[in-house]
């Protein structure tokens, strides 16, 4: 895409995370709390390149993770907010 400052980068990964529903990850996160959303976890092991990263699917990666108490998080964006995208 050509995108270098990192400002614009900022900005692109929260409208992603609004449109797909994921929160943002702490870095500071301790283990005490509770795991992060599945949607966003699959989503990190997805970054990944291969053949095995490429054929796993969402319910896999609940199995597999053991994450099947932890239901994904399906949030809508909210309707107040400001949105450079306008239905015609």
């Amino acid at each position: 895409m050509g995108i270098t400052d990192f400002e614009d980068m900022k900005v692109i990964s929260r409208h992603t995370r609004e449109l797909l529903g994921t929160e943002e990850p702490l870095f500071r996160r301790t283990i005490a709390l509770p795991y992060r959303d599945n949607i966003g976890l699959f989503l990190e092991q997805k970054g990944h390149t291969g053949v095995k990263s490429d054929s796993l699917t969402l319910s896999e990666f609940v199995q597999a993770a053991g994450l099947q108490d932890y239901a994904p998080k399906v949030t809508a964006p909210e309707k107040n907010k400001a949105s450079y995208y306008t239905e015609p």
